[in-house]
């Protein structure tokens, strides 16, 4: 179905977003350049980092963050089963052996402190924390763990710029040594294509600034504007790069973006009023994680993997977009490499939930509609 009533997400492009990629094109300079360095700049202050550091993906700045890290051959990094298969595919490339663990319960789709404990082995170089859904994990359990075993704490923010950790206003990104962030088209701030690396760390943010470029000391920019004659090749790189009409979109979304999640927050708030009390469904996460989250979506709980399906397809029926995400552990890929039976909650929340459209321009009618045909969905299961 293409013409949906109501799609999962929706993208709006206001006129100054436009322009800025119209002006950006019209400069005449189209890769990495000023608009990034501005881009990451204000990233940086946005986010609470001390460097920002700009990539093509959110997939590339994982990559990024283990090779920074020193990650490799014969190490392993715990990965929670339920997230996108990016998470476990970065330590991969690296050399390292990802271990799946389990989240913390089919309500609280985020990755669990005590089963990762139970899972460091001498092995274990890395934790990577994912923020699912924009809901923060665990980060000062993880923390303590990190520091306890000296481990790398890596968190995965692909669905969460803007999440908060505490009344203070922290965000997501600024516990672990590395943060990497995706701008993918669905994401609260979206380019079409991009992502970020946040650390405190200077020599970290060195390191992925110049794996992201070929491992070139110096930039085509700096070599335009007379800065570097020429350069030399360091390392093994990569064609990591973010352009500059992509930077230049970003940097007009971004003064937006506390505006978008305050939406999604209100949206969320809405939903979980009118959709609390319908028999058949239940709500994940508690008021306080609805709070501090950036709402990339909006999931909901079904009976069972039947039940879910069917529900989805009423859905459908009736206009209205869904999705949900595998466990890890149930892919080829992955099936073979954690003992059957083992992570018990990741397999509950993937088989159970459903994901309900959700975004910053969606409206009070758009609601409405999804409202009555999930109340429509639930009466014919």
């Amino acid at each position: 179905m293409n013409d949906w009533r109501v799609p999962l997400t929706d993208i709006a492009m206001p006129e100054q977003d436009v322009q800025a990629v119209l002006d950006c094109l019209q400069s005449g300079w189209l890769t990495m350049g000023p608009r990034t360095q501005a881009f990451e700049e204000a990233l940086g202050r946005h986010v609470g980092a001390a460097h920002a550091v700009t990539v093509s993906s959110g997939t590339a700045a994982l990559h990024l963050c283990c090779l920074a890290s020193g990650i490799g051959a014969g190490d392993e990094v715990i990965v929670p089963s339920f997230t996108f298969v990016a998470s476990a595919s970065a330590p991969r490339y690296v050399g390292a052996e990802p271990v799946l663990c389990d989240v913390r319960s089919a309500q609280d789709f985020n990755i669990d402190p005590e089963d990762v404990a139970r899972r460091i082995t001498s092995r274990t170089r890395a934790i990577v924390a994912v923020h699912f859904c924009g809901y923060p994990a665990d980060l000062h359990a993880l923390r303590e763990l990190c520091d306890e075993h000296g481990l790398i704490l890596i968190e995965d923010c692909a669905q969460a710029i803007g999440a908060r950790l505490d009344d203070g206003g922290r965000q997501v990104g600024t516990v672990g040594e590395l943060g990497a962030f995706s701008f993918f088209s669905k994401k609260q701030l979206c380019v079409g294509e991009g992502g970020m690396v946040a650390t405190a760390d200077e020599r970290l943010a060195a390191r992925v600034r110049l794996l992201r470029s070929h491992a070139m000391t110096s930039g085509t920019w700096d070599r335009h504007r007379g800065h570097d004659p020429s350069y030399d090749v360091v390392d093994i790189g990569f064609n990591y790069r973010l352009d500059e009409p992509r930077a230049a979109l970003g940097l007009s979304r971004l003064a937006r973006l506390a505006e978008g999640i305050d939406n999604r927050r209100a949206l969320v708030r809405a939903y979980r009023e009118r959709l609390a009390s319908l028999p058949g469904l239940e709500l994940a996460f508690d008021e306080l994680a609805v709070e501090r989250s950036s709402h990339f979506g909006f999931p909901v709980l079904l009976r069972d993997r039947d039940a879910r399906d069917r529900f989805r397809e009423a859905l459908k029926a009736q206009g209205i977009q869904t999705t949900w995400y595998p466990a890890l552990h149930t892919f080829s890929e992955y099936r073979n490499r954690t003992p059957s039976g083992s992570l018990p909650h990741a397999t509950q929340a993937a088989e159970r939930h459903c994901v309900l459209p959700l975004s910053s321009t969606m409206d009070e009618r758009a609601l409405d509609v999804v409202v009555e045909a999930v109340r429509g969905a639930l009466a014919s299961a």
